[in-house]
Formats: C-alpha cells, sequence, structure tokens
C-alpha cells in the first residue's frame, strides 16, 4: 500500500478517519422518528454538511425530501471541461435491534481484534468517511481531476425514497457522467469486487379477519375460524418443500454466471447453526443474487407472555419480497397479492397493501469506467484480480438514476463484505478495507478522468 503517494497519503490519514468515523457512528440516525429523535438525524446530516464544506465543497445544501428526511449535497469543481462523478452514500443506519446483544456500545465505534464496531461503520457512514479519504488523497497528490458532486441520503434504509423522488423533480442536481455508489462491499476481505447486479424489493403487509372478535378456545375452538392460523397457512404457501419462493406466475429458476459463492463459506458468513440446511435449490449465487426471495419479517399477533387460550379474530404480516434483475418490482408486487388473497383458506376476509418498493438494478460491465476501476483495484489490491459479483439487497436509487441519466456509467463498491455483518447485531468495518478501497476511488478518479 506504501509503493504510490497515493496510497501513503490514505494512509497517514486513517487516524483522522477513525475518529470522524467514531462522530459520526455517535448519532443515533435511525430514520424511523417514532423510535429514534429527529434531531438525531438531523446532527448527522449537519455533520456531513460541515465536513463537505471544509473540504472545500460549493453549493452545500441539506435538501428537505418529500419522505420527511434531508439529504445531503455539495459540489467540488474540478478542471475546465472535466468529467464529472457523483459520489453516494447514506448516513442513516438500521436500528441496533437488541442492544443488550451487543458486546460494546453500538452508536459507540470501539476497535476489537483488528475491527472498528459501530452500527453504521460499514453501512454506510463508512462509506462516506472513503469518498472523504479518496478526495483528501487525491488533493494532497496533485488535485482532484474531476468534477464531483456528493450526495448523502438520509433514509436509504427505510426505503421510503425521499432522495428518489427529489431527484426526479431536480434532474439537473445529480447529472454525471460517472456514478459511484459507495454502499455495496467486496465479495471477502480483500478480494475486490464491483457489484454488478441488485435484487429489488417489495413490502407488502397482508391482514386476515375472520371474527368480530376473539373467542374463547374452549368454548369455541375447533369450528371457530382462526385467524392467526389462517395467516400460517397463507405465509406457508409462499415457500416450497425446500424453502424456495413459490409466487404464483413469479419465476424461481433463473441462474447466475460469474462469481460463485463456495456453500460452505455461505453458512460460516450467514452462521448457520450445525445441522441446519440451507434451503432452495441451484448454487448459493443462484439463489441470493438471480432469484426472488420471500422473508416474512413481522407478523402481529398475541406474544406468547400474557396470552390468552383465545381464537384469534385478526393477525397480519408483513412480507418483505426481494425481485432478481430483469423483473419488474410493480409486477411482482401484483403476483405476490393475488397470491396470498389465493391462499387465504376457510373464506377469510384478506387485505394486502404494498409499503414500498425498490426495482432490481444490472449494470454495464463493458464500460470505460469498468475498466478504470479494474485498473485502480490491481493497483489497490496488488495480486487481485477485480470481481463481479450481484447482491441481494437493494438500493432503489440506482435504478432512478439509471432512468433520469441514462448515458451515466454505475459503479457500486464499499465496506459491507461479509465479515461486516451489516444490519445485525455487532456490525464492523475492516479498517485496511477502508485503506484499501479510498486508494482504490482515489485511483479510478484519476484513471478515469484521463480515459
Amino acid at each position: 500500500m506504501s509503493s504510490n503517494p497515493v496510497a501513503e497519503t490514505v494512509a497517514s490519514l486513517m487516524p483522522r478517519a477513525k475518529e470522524e468515523l467514531a462522530e459520526l457512528v455517535a448519532f443515533q440516525s435511525v430514520a424511523d422518528f417514532d423510535q429514534f429523535p429527529r434531531s438525531e438525524s438531523e446532527g448527522a446530516a449537519r455533520w456531513v454538511a460541515d465536513a463537505l464544506a471544509a473540504e472545500g465543497f460549493q453549493d452545500v445544501a441539506l435538501l428537505d425530501t418529500p419522505d420527511g428526511t434531508q439529504s445531503v449535497y455539495g459540489f467540488l469543481p474540478g478542471p475546465q471541461g472535466a468529467k464529472t462523478v457523483l459520489l453516494y452514500a447514506h448516513y442513516d443506519v438500521q436500528p441496533p435491534l437488541d442492544e443488550a446483544a451487543w458486546t460494546t456500545p453500538p452508536f459507540e465505534l470501539t476497535e476489537r481484534d483488528g475491527r472498528w464496531y459501530g452500527r453504521g461503520a460499514a453501512d454506510c457512514k463508512g462509506g462516506l468517511i472513503m469518498h472523504l479519504l479518496a478526495l483528501r488523497a487525491l488533493k494532497a497528490n496533485g488535485g482532484v481531476p474531476v468534477h464531483v458532486k456528493l450526495i448523502a441520503e438520509g433514509s436509504e434504509e427505510m426505503g421510503t425514497g425521499g432522495l428518489e423522488r427529489y431527484a426526479e423533480e431536480h434532474p439537473e442536481l445529480l447529472a454525471a457522467d460517472t456514478i459511484v455508489i459507495g454502499d455495496a462491499g467486496n465479495f471477502r476481505v480483500g478480494l475486490p469486487t464491483v457489484t454488478s447486479t441488485l435484487r429489488g424489493m417489495t413490502m407488502v403487509r397482508v391482514q386476515v379477519d375472520t371474527l368480530a372478535g376473539n373467542l374463547h378456545s374452549g368454548q369455541f375452538g375447533g369450528a371457530a375460524p382462526d385467524a392467526l392460523a389462517a395467516l400460517i397457512r397463507v405465509l406457508d404457501s409462499l415457500r416450497a418443500e425446500d424453502g424456495s419462493t413459490t409466487v404464483e406466475g413469479l419465476s424461481g429458476d433463473a441462474g447466475w454466471e460469474g462469481l460463485q459463492y463456495e456453500e460452505e463459506q455461505f453458512r460460516r458468513d450467514a452462521k448457520v447453526l450445525d445441522g441446519v440446511e440451507l434451503i432452495g435449490s441451484g448454487t448459493v449465487a443462484d439463489r441470493i443474487w438471480a432469484r426472488p426471495a420471500v422473508t416474512v419479517i413481522g407478523i402481529d399477533c398475541p406474544p406468547v407472555v400474557g396470552a390468552t387460550p383465545s381464537v384469534q379474530a385478526s393477525a397480519r404480516a408483513l412480507i418483505n419480497l426481494r425481485v432478481p434483475p430483469g423483473v419488474d418490482a410493480g409486477a411482482a408486487t401484483k403476483l405476490l397479492q393475488a397470491h396470498l388473497e389465493a391462499h387465504t383458506p376457510w373464506g377469510a376476509r384478506v387485505s394486502t397493501e404494498q409499503i414500498g418498493e425498490g426495482q432490481p438494478f444490472r449494470a454495464d460491465t463493458t464500460s470505460p469506467a469498468y475498466r478504470a476501476m479494474a485498473a485502480a483495484m490491481a493497483v489497490a489490491y496488488p495480486g487481485q484480480e477485480m470481481q463481479y459479483a450481484g447482491q441481494g439487497g437493494s438500493i432503489p436509487l440506482c435504478n432512478t438514476l439509471a432512468a433520469l441519466y441514462p448515458r451515466a456509467e454505475i459503479l457500486l463498491i464499499g465496506l459491507s463484505e461479509p465479515e461486516a455483518q451489516i444490519h445485525a447485531v455487532n456490525e464492523s468495518v475492516s479498517p485496511e478495507e477502508l485503506e484499501r478501497l479510498s486508494v482504490a476511488e482515489a485511483l479510478f478518479l484519476r484513471t478515469y478522468a484521463a480515459s
């Protein structure tokens, strides 16, 4: 990493990067204001805005987006006639889940076993620090050779689409020749990877009603239709015996060509318990990158503690469906809703409501920007060739940007490799990955500018 001046500069900046990431992680910037104070997200947004202003960005602004959150924008001018690159990250984070399960406090960056732990350390506050490191390294070594726009989103994790709607209303704001989304990750630590596809997603709430009110299970059970039992049957219909997703009309046999995910490695990464089988068929890459996947992410029903012997009159669930590239998320939503309605037993009343959606994404990996990134990563990761992988998660903004700027090239890199355990307890970031990817991004900007 010390064979070139850019790498040497990034290495020298790492202590500052750790301090800044600690400041940013300290904000409890979960964009769910029923659970977390709005002031925490607003404080994080101001931190980002101040950081951009300190780096010489112009037109720094807190953008009030339609979902009630703020995105932060800034423009750093480059040489006259230079290309424009948009750098993206988000400062909002997932809730910490069970704080007691964290080894160290989730909003306090803590170093342990060579990694930095804290909510958002990898996803995606670390991505913002990566962008700042790359720009600082270039400024110290001849200057930034492109015009840079930087956008930090405030509600990506909630999927409420605030920045998407804002961009559609202000299409000139984020226009660029190339877009670098800093919200993905290497396939594993030390293996440089760009994410070439993303699954889309839809969120559907389903409610089943059978009775005017709960009934005594001894007096009425056995004949009175149980709404919770009906809901369980509906949810079970979404999977085949092997666990494959089976939404009627939605194809589930696509294959992934490219980098493969060995099953034993996946079991380790996913921390699957001994003796528990993986679900689905085909390769692991097929299952997580190329095929639909349904997950029941919440059920409203009586908790075990305090439950009474009652036949339930009503029950509801929240369903997340990941949509593979090549499938329209809106069409998948309609298929899911039709499936739920068709598989509701006993004539029970069923209602469905979509509460979130994001389209899948597929990048053009033959573009000049991808060639420039491959060259940059070869330097930042000596002896390693850049790999292409899919990602099961969704970044709906990618499709919005692709639609608004069809000529722009979009690359996805970032710090969310498997060991980072994003969205889980004890999320962490590898400082070595932060350093190497910052070098790669800086060298990419320089190589791309000259292409």
